[in-house]
Formats: C-alpha cells, structure tokens, sequence
C-alpha cells in the first residue's frame, strides 16, 4: 500500500463482526449505501450513476463488482479484501484532484468502450469508471495484490501519458 495512504478510510475488518460473514455483508453494504446510495459524487462534471442489474442475491451490479471477482456474473464470489476497502472508492472519487494521492488516466476498452482508471501511486488499488458520455458509472475497484499485476498496472500508466504527450 502507498507510504502516503493514511488518508483512505480504515478497513473493514470480518472480525470486528465476530466472523459472522451474513452481518460483515451488511456492513459492507450499509457502507456502500452510505457512499453512493444516496447524493452521488459528480466524476469530471459527470452524474455518476451505478449499475443495478442484474441483481445478485439481491445486491446491485455495482456493489457486487466492488465486493467479488471472478469471470461472468455468475462465477463471481465475495472477495475478502475487496469487501475490507468498500470506503476506498469514494474517497479515491473525492481525491484525484489532490495532488500526489491518486493517478488518473483514460483507456479505451476495446469491448466496452471508454474507461477512467484511477489508480494509488504504488498501484496497489484501481477504481474503474466506465464514461457513458452523459454520465459515468462507477463500474469496480479492487486491490493488486501480486507484484505482476501492479507492474502491468504501472505500464498501462505509463503507456497512457506517453500517448498524451
């Protein structure tokens, strides 16, 4: 994690809930509702907005992309550290103006179309938001945990401003 990140909200830690995975859920999601359930953050002068559906035992798109991986919807499984920063994404959102704390740079995905990929200096985290032009979605985040990943993540940066220069 960046030396500097004493500023992202602390983790959400299954513990703290007694190991009672059902309530540690819950918590996650009150979390996200807080977040964005309500007042959403603008991104760039952009409403951002979140994907409900499908709904996966009855949580949205969105919070479920933010809590699990794997390929396809239903391959999909909860995540343990992706659920512990459910509070990093909005406040990565709120940050990228602060110089130092977050990079931020544009890719066009092939399949799915333009993307903003908003990265931790040591790119041991990603926010992805998917631009729909109008509006954005906040589409995953989740963290790299494997030296391989941040340094293909690294590249991607590096490639990104050289082709803005």
């Amino acid at each position: 994690m960046s030396p500097n990140s004493s500023w992202l909200p602390a983790l959400l830690v299954l513990e703290d809930f007694g190991g009672d995975w059902a309530a540690y859920l819950k918590g996650a999601l009150r979390i996200f509702e807080r977040d964005f359930g309500g007042a959403r953050p603008d991104f760039r002068g952009k409403r951002m907005g979140m994907k409900r559906h499908p709904l996966i035992e009855g949580m949205s798109a969105t919070f479920w992309h933010l809590i699990s991986e794997g390929t396809g919807e239903t391959e999909r499984h909860p995540n343990l550290r992706r659920c512990e920063r459910i509070a990093w994404p909005l406040a990565i959102l709120k940050s990228v103006d602060i110089a130092g704390r977050v990079l931020v740079w544009d890719e066009e995905d092939p399949r799915r179309g333009p993307k903003v990929l908003l990265a931790l200096p040591d790119f041991s985290y990603l926010v992805v938001v998917d631009d729909r032009g109008d509006f954005v979605l906040l589409w995953t985040a989740y963290p790299l945990e494997r030296e391989h990943q941040r340094k293909k993540l690294a590249k991607r940066y590096h490639d990104a401003q050289t082709q803005k220069s």
